[in-house]
């Protein structure tokens, strides 16, 4: 019975968290995609091969436009123009249209590249698989087959690269928004490479979708070289189901989701350790800024990002398992290094809140500043990670975010879609954050974040180095050579983490919801007693405060030890309500232990009365109380596959309605009740 009781206990408490992300919106759809066979490669740039030339007609905008070009560069343009003018192309889909050789370079002269042929009305055809297509829920475009994409190219896409093997497209300006593929927000993507091996991006620019500007797909091999996407209403750049990739020297801002989202990358390493051969994508001296995320990775399998920068978002990095029907969940073996994340605390949502993301994509302001959050997320936050196992977060700079540097939790399988019973408890587990660089910049200035570390408690084999001013005080620690010492061992979440994590999932961008008790989302974030983990601590103080009062005046008035136990219990929950304001707070484990010390006196008290059961188990209470003191204060204790936190709540819930009707039916009268004494030895007579 035992066991069945604490079996209820550990699904109820996974219900909330099921409960809780699985409010959030769906990150992105797309058709089922095959598994890549993984013997592709990274492209190289080329120099050579068959090239196809695509310029626009006006000689004027053109000099103008090559007219600050060092001498070599522009001479080089002036005579590509002439060329072009003779056998080039006007429009970039011409030239990918034309390009029937593998290998094949297409360079792109300086200019505005509306691609006018692909917004033309659908043939009627076309319209009629639109009209007649299952329709997703991104912007009411249909989720296309492959056969329907070939078809019909441009039903959501401005440029279609279907099919096409390593063909290159480059830029020949002297910057990426020199070449500028504008989607006007008339398509869903500005640039859509599909089942198109090889494909190399260089030097060049796409902005002003519907979704993305960059949508590279189902491709084993690709290079996104010195581009930028900006003002889109989710991605920059989107890669999904894609191995052997390259981001290098890129940038993406003014996006509603993120600058960078490798999502569903090819899942090389699932069932291995830390011991990884290789990544299935490369992220190399990006710049990820002033978008919701700087970089997103649903799925974000096997990726390696390094000396990139995320600045100026409402969050730096997410990388999660999070969201349903992506393949390769639970998200796992990602690297993140020498990495800066930092100042991560613009704030969007005011945007939701006003209307401005309900007008019309062209009406909204992007290119004014205005980004519309296409997820919820605390503003604030370096690094956002729930549900991911063998992540390595190492020698990262993270400072100036104002909410956390990292907020990492737990994700049960349901919320992917994953109803076994064992993947409910998959997730965040043997993450390694190694000699990260935490509140100081790289000229070594002191630049504080809100906390280092908000954690939910939850995961096996997590270990960290070097973490202070973090909410959970006792993070397990490293050893020397990089492997875990004792690490983590917890299959649930703290209570309080978990009803956060609850609450702060309902934001809801297209119905402007924001939750009112949640401490994430900028000018309309929750504070004090509205937080919900607050409310729980203060209304559950005043509850066990009450009946601790109730159960003294009723039957332990006479008592110095129940007198004694009662003020240290009502100190130590009213010091853990202020350690529960102050994330982080040394008064949480200190109330914890008052509590604690409290509930043994009036457990024993009790214990001589005829409340003895009730005794022991305010007893029971106690002692997990003082687990818990120990667990937040001195060291997470080992091996315990849950908090002492919820075995401490489990009880409670038991403990409450008993001593409410200790109280309500005291069965003596006050006084007689708190006398009565234990049994003692009859005296002995000679």
């Amino acid at each position: 019975m035992k066991a069945y009781t604490r079996l209820l206990g550990i699904v109820a408490v996974a219900a909330i968290a099921i409960l809780g992300p699985g409010t959030a919106a769906s990150a992105h759809e797309e058709r089922a995609t095959r598994e890549l066979d993984g013997t592709g490669s990274v492209p190289t740039y080329r120099t050579t091969g068959p090239t196809l030339l695509v310029c626009k007609t006006d000689p004027a905008d053109f000099a103008t436009r090559i007219a600050g070009y060092p001498a070599e560069l522009k001479t080089a343009n002036e005579q590509l123009w002439t060329q072009c003018q003779q056998e080039g192309y006007r429009h970039i889909q011409q030239a990918v249209d034309a390009a029937h050789l593998p290998g094949t370079n297409i360079k792109i002269l300086p200019g505005v590249y509306l691609e006018e042929p692909s917004t033309a009305p659908a043939s009627p055809e076309c319209a009629a698989m639109e009209n007649g297509a299952v329709r997703g829920r991104i912007y009411g475009y249909p989720v296309l087959t492959w056969d329907q994409q070939l078809a019909c190219p441009h039903l959501a896409n401005l440029v279609a690269i279907l099919g096409k093997k390593n063909l290159q497209l480059e830029g020949t300006g002297a910057k990426p928004e020199d070449v500028l593929v504008d989607a006007q927000y008339k398509k869903l993507n500005a640039i859509r490479a599909d089942n198109a091996d090889g494909v190399y991006f260089r030097n060049m620019s796409a902005q002003r979708a519907q979704f993305n500007a960059f949508y590279i797909m189902e491709t084993d091999g690709f290079v996104v070289d010195r581009t930028m996407g900006r003002w889109n209403d989710e991605y920059a750049f989107l890669t999904f189901a894609v191995d052997h990739g390259l981001y290098t020297d890129c940038e993406g801002y003014g996006n509603g989701d993120s600058a960078f989202y490798p999502g569903a990358a090819s899942n090389i390493n699932k069932d291995r350790g830390h011991d990884v051969p290789r990544y299935a994508v490369e992220i190399q001296r990006c710049y990820g800024h002033h978008n919701t995320l700087g970089y997103s990775g649903t799925a974000g399998d096997s990726v390696w990002v390094h000396d990139s920068v995320f600045t100026e978002n409402t969050a730096g990095i997410a990388t999660d398992s999070a969201f349903p029907d992506h393949p390769g969940m639970p998200q796992n073996h990602s690297k993140f290094e020498n990495n800066v994340i930092a100042n991560n605390n613009t704030d969007y949502y005011r945007h939701i809140v006003d209307g401005t993301c309900k007008k019309p994509f062209a009406e909204r302001g992007y290119e004014q500043g205005v980004v519309c959050p296409a997820v919820g997320l605390p503003v604030g936050a370096g690094v956002v990670n729930p549900g991911g196992n063998y992540n390595i977060w190492r020698g990262n700079h993270i400072y100036g975010n104002k909410y956390s540097g990292f907020v990492t939790s737990f994700v049960p399988g349901f919320v992917r879609n994953d109803t076994e019973f064992a993947q409910q408890f998959d997730t965040s587990h043997h993450n390694r954050y190694l000699d990260n660089v935490m509140g100081v910049s790289e000229q070594g200035e002191a630049k504080p974040n809100g906390l280092n570390f908000w954690w939910d408690g939850q995961g096996v084999g997590s270990c960290w180095t070097d973490m202070s001013a973090t909410n959970i005080r006792t993070v397990p620690g490293c050893g020397d050579d990089d492997l875990p010492a004792i690490g983590s061992h917890r299959y649930l979440g703290e209570p309080a983490g978990t009803l956060k994590m609850y609450a702060c999932a309902g934001y809801d961008g297209g119905r402007q919801h924001l939750p009112s008790d949640c401490d994430w989302y900028g000018e309309y974030a929750a504070s004090g007693l509205e937080r919900i983990e607050v409310k729980w601590a203060f209304g559950g103080a005043v509850v066990l405060g009450l009946l601790a009062i109730g159960l003294y005046y009723r039957r332990l008035r006479s008592s110095k030890r129940a007198l004694a136990g009662l003020l240290l219990a009502v100190g130590g929950l009213t010091v853990g309500v202020f350690g529960t304001v102050e994330m982080g707070s040394v008064l949480h484990p200190i109330g914890l232990a008052l509590y604690g010390a409290g509930f043994a006196l009036l457990g024993l008290a009790l214990r001589r009365t005829h409340a003895r059961k009730l005794g022991t188990t305010t007893l029971i209470v106690a002692a997990f109380a003082l687990l818990g003191a120990i667990d937040h204060g001195l060291i997470m204790i080992p091996w315990l596959p849950v908090s002492p936190a919820l075995l401490r709540v489990l009880t409670e819930f038991v403990w409450i309605p008993w001593a409410l009707g200790a109280v309500i039916v005291a069965g003596r009268t006050p006084a007689a009740a708190s006398a009565i004494p234990a049994a003692e030895p009859a005296p002995v007579t000679a």
